[in-house]
């Protein structure tokens, strides 16, 4: 059997990864993404290199809408030469679209019916849709997709992704803490939030003038308008980075809702949600005191103080994560379960 693995996002780059390293045993792989740095530059640090077809459209609708329409093209000249048994996708609404048209079978995982964009232009098309066991079917079945064909599985998709994060080392006591801020992803088609993320930096670098500040910036546009009003009170990293090594360095993490946030919760790390991109799993993670949530500069820097400062709430985080984390079950073997069914 060859499986068609569609990669758009580095999120999605982190979570194929565990399962392509898995099924490439058995099965012939093959992987596509797109033009965009924010995959093609994770790649070095990572096992597998899927063939670039087509871009990233960007912001504006209309790009995004050309892009789309540009990329499925492409998609469908490769594939069909490529003839594969199964595609696997993040709901990739390209793949999807070739795969419906070509008559191959779809699984498709997602975390995220907040992307009602994405969700309208894939799930018609899926075969099965595996998600976590903490979002309701119902969330999917408005996208055109019969809950008999939902399957959920006991773990987080952030879970899968620090896998691969077990073996970091222990940061050295006497060196600066460090502040990690990741801030929202202004590009997608699901933020309809005015930003708060420069009013949250302002109020840390004001209150933390000591400590080291990294942003983890997404976009130019995003670097250039934080170095333009932060200078050097911040350090900007605007390329990709390798997650594990960078997580193994901080002391808390500020994060707009998303995967990254996920991953420094459950990697026991002291995390504080900006709540951009409100969705199921961040909600669930603060009701189970992995994360804490606030979109208030001054109190984003309170939790701040106390996640570098106070011991026993250090602890608590990582025994609450800890636990958790223990209690996933492996994705891996329902994602074969479901292959093995169609």
């Amino acid at each position: 059997m060859k499986i068609w693995f569609d990669i758009l996002t580095p999120k999605q780059y982190l979570f194929f990864e565990y399962f392509i390293q898995k099924l490439r045993k058995q099965y012939k792989i093959v992987s596509t993404t797109r033009k965009y740095e924010q995959v093609n530059g994770i790649r070095k640090f990572g096992s597998i290199s899927p063939i670039i077809i087509g871009n990233h459209g960007g912001k504006n609708k209309v790009d995004k809408l050309l892009a789309s329409l540009k990329r499925s093209k492409l998609l469908t000249e490769k594939i069909e030469k490529n003839k594969p048994d199964l595609l696997i996708s993040f709901c990739s609404p390209e793949a999807s679209r070739v795969a419906f048209g070509l008559g191959i079978p779809h699984i498709s995982f997602s975390d995220s019916p907040h992307a009602k964009a994405v969700m309208k232009l894939s799930l018609p098309y899926v075969t099965k849709l595996l998600t976590p066991w903490i979002i309701p079917k119902k969330d999917f079945q408005e996208f055109g997709i019969n809950s008999r064909d939902i399957i959920q599985y006991r773990a987080i998709d952030a879970g899968v992704i620090i896998k691969n994060y077990k073996k970091m080392r222990e940061k050295k006591s006497n060196t600066k803490k460090i502040i990690l801020i990741r801030p929202e992803e202004s590009e997608a088609a699901y933020i309809n939030k005015e930003s708060k993320t420069i009013k949250i930096i302002g109020e840390i670098v004001k209150k933390f003038p000591d400590e080291k500040k990294i942003v983890l910036s997404r976009y130019k546009d995003q670097s250039n308008e934080i170095k333009k009003i932060f200078g050097k009170n911040v350090n900007i990293l605007s390329k990709p980075v390798n997650g594990k090594d960078l997580l193994g360095n901080v002391d808390c993490f500020v994060g707009s809702g998303g995967t990254m946030t996920a991953e420094a919760g459950l990697l026991g790390i002291p995390t504080i949600s900006m709540n951009s991109v409100p969705n199921r799993i961040e909600d669930y993670l603060v009701k189970s005191k992995i994360i804490i949530r606030s979109e208030s500069p001054n109190r984003i820097s309170k939790e701040v103080f106390q996640s570098l400062n106070n011991i026993r709430i250090i602890k608590k985080r990582k025994q609450n994560a800890r636990k958790l984390v223990t209690s996933f079950e492996d994705p891996y073997q329902i994602l074969l379960k479901t292959i093995r069914t169609l």
